[in-house]
Formats: structure tokens, C-alpha cells, sequence
């Protein structure tokens, strides 16, 4: 089985076209997308599908009933959970990923729980914004947090160039 670098979470998302679009971002890093129900569509609908044009047969994804059943199928996400969240006391780079790490984002109207954020304060992040700024969008805030953890673990599993086809660099 592939090593997979970073596992996205994202918990009750309401949106298709950004559980779409953020299925597509995994399917370009190699990552894996847990959803946790309820979800505000149905993982079928075109609008996910869409979104996440024809990357969406090669994602690796799971559909959770619920917080407990994510925890109970992936007992390691207890020790690399880290939930970003608009309330939290640290800046998503002020953390350290270890390659594997599980990065939870909650819905789109509400994010993730209070409760489930204090108990775990020490691994709650934020991307800073300007005052008075409810939220980023949430395949944004995805590609944000993602690229960091994957930039701290040195891109390790990725095409780290890329060579035009009309030309090549030597050439300019």
C-alpha cells in the first residue's frame, strides 16, 4: 500500500463543488479525503463529480457515519489529529506535520465544534486573515493548510518540476 502523506478531513461538509474541488487537490498530492456524515449532498451527485472533473475515480476516499466510527477506523488519527479552525490560538505554520498527519476541517456554515476544538487546543491552527473575515473558503483553506504540511515533509513524493511541451528551459 502507498504511503499516503497527509489524510484530509473533512467533517459534515455541506458544499459538492468544494468536497469536489478539495478531492481533486488530494488526487494531485497524493493524499487521502475522509468525509464524515452527515453530508449535505450525496457523494454521487454530479456537482461533486464536476468539481473534481476526471480525478474523482482516482481518489482515495472513505465515508464516515460519524466522528466516533472516523476515530474507531483510523485509531493513529488520535495521536496527528490537527483541526484548523477560524478560532484557534496558532498559526498553521507554527506546527510541525509528521508525514501521515490528519488535518480536519469542519462545515462550511459552522466548522468544526467547539468542544471538539478545546479538546484539542495544543493542535488547533488558523490561517491568519483580516479582522472582521468570517472564513475562507473551504477547498481554499484545504489547499492552504495541505501545502504546508507537504512543503515541511519536503514535497517527498512529488513531481518537483515540470518541463514545457513546446520548449525546454535549456533552450531560453
Amino acid at each position: 500500500m502507498i504511503s499516503r502523506p497527509v489524510n484530509i478531513v473533512l467533517l459534515e461538509p455541506e458544499m459538492p463543488a468544494n468536497t469536489g474541488n478539495i478531492g481533486r487537490t488530494c488526487v494531485a498530492t497524493g493524499s487521502r479525503l475522509h468525509l464524515i456524515e452527515p453530508l449535505g449532498f450525496r457523494v454521487s451527485e454530479k456537482t461533486v463529480k464536476r468539481a473534481g472533473l476526471d480525478y474523482w475515480e482516482k481518489l482515495d476516499v472513505t465515508v464516515y457515519d460519524c466522528y466516533r466510527d472516523f476515530l474507531e477506523q483510523n485509531p493513529q488519527a488520535a495521536k496527528t489529529l490537527y483541526m484548523a479552525s477560524t478560532k484557534a490560538p496558532k498559526v498553521y505554520t507554527e506546527v510541525s506535520y509528521e508525514p501521515g498527519a490528519y488535518i480536519m476541517f469542519g462545515k462550511e456554515s459552522a466548522g468544526i465544534p467547539e468542544e471538539l476544538l478545546a479538546e484539542h487546543k495544543e493542535t488547533t491552527v488558523r490561517i491568519p486573515m483580516l479582522p472582521g473575515i468570517r472564513s475562507l473558503n473551504l477547498a481554499n483553506s484545504v489547499a492552504v493548510v495541505l501545502y504546508e504540511v507537504l512543503r515541511q515533509n519536503g514535497f517527498s513524493h512529488m513531481q518537483p518540476t515540470g518541463e514545457p511541451r513546446s520548449f525546454s528551459w535549456e533552450q531560453v
